[in-house]
């Protein structure tokens, strides 16, 4: 990317959150489709929609997700609930990582690949 020094610094805090956190990777993949989709990155969503899939998120749920539908509170209650504070810092820290590259890619206008998913804005 445009500078390599802060992309090569967030990587090994992305190495942690994506192979080792505290709310195993499946909660993790699940976050990282849920802030592609709503900073609309295809790239991020075309490398994570697979492996989402393959650590056994329900393809009805990554539907849901590409489409806009949202967790309730209610719901990330339960999750604080399982997987106690450590768990939902965890949690926070995927989302914010995976924010920070979406918003990377998204100002470098990276190239979604041609079998991508092109991802539509939501509406504002």
């Amino acid at each position: 990317m445009y500078s390599p020094q802060v992309m090569t610094l967030a990587r090994s805090m992305g190495d942690y959150l994506r192979f080792k956190p505290a709310i195993g990777t499946t909660l993790s993949e699940l976050t990282v489709l849920v802030i592609a989709r709503e900073w609309t990155q295809g790239d991020e969503w075309h490398v994570h929609a697979p492996i989402a899939l393959k650590v056994g998120i329900k393809p009805a749920t990554v539907e849901a997700i590409a489409d806009g539908r949202r967790v309730s509170d209610a719901n990330f209650a339960g999750a604080e609930k399982r997987f106690r504070k450590p768990g939902v810092v965890d949690l926070t820290a995927i989302a914010g990582y995976c924010t920070l590259l979406a918003m990377q890619l998204n100002m470098a206008q990276y190239g979604l690949p041609a079998d991508g998913r092109k991802l539509e804005r939501f509406p504002k």
